[in-house]
């Protein structure tokens, strides 16, 4: 890959005005061989091949950060869902799994590990309801293992039954984490169409149609994309902002894809893919709220919001395919509440609620994101909650997601503090109009019509 004079001068612009970093550098790893029915000897062979594969990721990434000029903020690893690993129908089984992963992340110098997962979304088998019955436990008592089980697919439908649980289990985990305002919950995403290359968390695992070990990176520039705007002027219209953004995705990408090889090439595996994807930062400047409001928005959740989205992640999107043809992931706009400067304080002066989230959900890259409610929202509702964004994902053929903290303790007017990249969010309001009987019901919410594309 070769860059002119002038690329490379635009890119130390981005880095130095607009805040471009490569967000995350994901070594994806393969544990399909380190199945076996001894949980200890699964732990010690998760483990070991953790250790095999990872030990050079941090100083790699260190190295080629410092040759490139390019900040890489985060190493992680992402592994082969937990559930397809340990063939044991037992929670202890997990709980020993999971520890021997969260250590072994501590040791090699990551951040979080993606690939407690369960995919459920046409029914529970045995092991993946002993993967669940531990997931409480394993995210209150591990720092860096994240979480994600799979509820719903276009081709498969609704698992009703699996919201109701989850519902259950995110109570129960926001009560053991408690004293740090649920943030066991920060560490779990529910998915409907989730995709198997994704670098980011809480919700990456290593699909099991990826290579034995592969380089999975993540780029963000919402602050790039905000200055190019900014540049326009106010007297651009809509269509001269979205060749902008465009343009801007297709450095950034390029810049992207160049730390990738480079990074797979340090390690000896294979390059799998580059995110493009505007991931916000509680950081002021690196928001993608902002970027909205540079297009004319007051702020987010002002009418007119689902379409300024809409725009944005469309431009994204097709900037970075022209400009890569290993762009995968979920690559476009996040919308985390509390993890967006702007997003925070529209959500803390009532600008934007949880059903207009919903609504932009349907155009953006994941979903309900890091969204505090109060701490006596029932199983029910939150089963509710998660209902609806998975609907959005099968009626759309895309991915939706739903990361939602219940805080202990808390109601409308209180904030949750995180800290790091996670921030801050206000408890954000929910309908008290029941959806319990809807909810009990159970059962699974046949595959939409579009399911039938053979």
């Amino acid at each position: 890959m070769k860059f002119s004079n002038e690329e490379i001068l635009e890119t130390i612009g981005m880095i130095a005005e607009g805040k471009l970093d490569i967000r995350t550098v994901t070594l994806g790893i393969s544990l399909l061989d380190c199945s076996d029915p001894n949980p200890a000897a699964c732990a010690r062979k998760v483990r070991e091949k953790i250790l095999a594969r990872g030990e050079k990721l941090s100083d790699k990434a260190d190295f080629v950060a410092n040759e490139y000029g390019l900040p890489i903020v985060n190493k992680r690893i992402s592994l082969t869902p937990l559930s397809l690993v340990v063939p044991v129908a037992d929670p202890a089984a997990f709980l020993e799994v999971a520890r021997a992963v969260d250590l072994a992340g501590e040791e090699i110098g990551v951040n979080f590990v993606g690939g407690y997962t369960a995919m459920i979304q046409k029914g529970e088998t045995a092991i993946d309801k002993a993967l669940i019955a531990a997931m409480p436990e394993v995210l209150a008592t591990t720092q860096r293992f994240c979480a994600s089980v799979v509820l719903a697919t276009t081709r498969a439908g609704i698992n009703m039954d699996g919201c109701y649980t989850m519902g259950r289990v995110i109570k129960d985990i926001a009560a053991r984490t408690a004293e740090q305002d649920g943030i066991g919950c920060a560490k779990l995403v529910l998915f409907a169409n989730p995709v198997e290359d994704n670098p980011f968390m809480a919700g990456a695992f290593y699909g099991i149609g990826e290579s034995e070990s592969s380089i999975l990176v993540g780029v963000s520039g919402p602050g790039v994309i905000r200055r190019a705007i900014e540049k326009l002027g106010p007297e651009a219209d809509l269509g001269q902002v979205a060749e902008a953004i465009k343009k801007s995705a297709f450095k950034i990408t390029r810049a992207g894809e160049l730390v990738g090889k480079e990074m797979a090439k340090q390690l000896g595996v294979s390059f799998g893919n580059l995110d493009l994807s505007l991931a916000p930062t509680p950081a002021d400047g690196d928001s993608v709220g902002q970027v909205l409001e540079v297009m004319g928005l007051a702020m987010p959740g002002a009418p007119g919001s689902t379409a300024a989205l809409m725009m944005l992640n469309d431009a994204v999107k097709k900037g970075g395919l022209f400009a890569s043809s290993s762009v995968g992931g979920l690559s476009g706009a996040f919308i985390p509440v509390s993890e967006d400067a702007s997003m925070i304080e529209a959500a803390k002066v009532g600008a934007i609620t949880i059903e207009k989230l919903e609504a932009m959900t349907s155009v953006c890259s994941v979903g309900l994101d890091m969204v505090a409610v109060p701490g006596a929202t029932s199983a029910e509702t939150l089963a509710a909650i998660i209902a609806d964004e998975m609907a959005i994902g099968c009626a759309n053929h895309k991915t939706t997601a739903v990361r939602i903290i219940p805080a202990p303790g808390k109601d409308i007017g209180d904030f949750v503090h995180f800290g790091g990249l996670l921030g801050e969010a206000p408890i954000m309001a929910v309908s008290k109009i029941s959806a319990d009987n809807f909810v009990r019901r159970g059962g699974r919410i046949p595959a939409p019509l579009q399911s039938l594309k053979n």
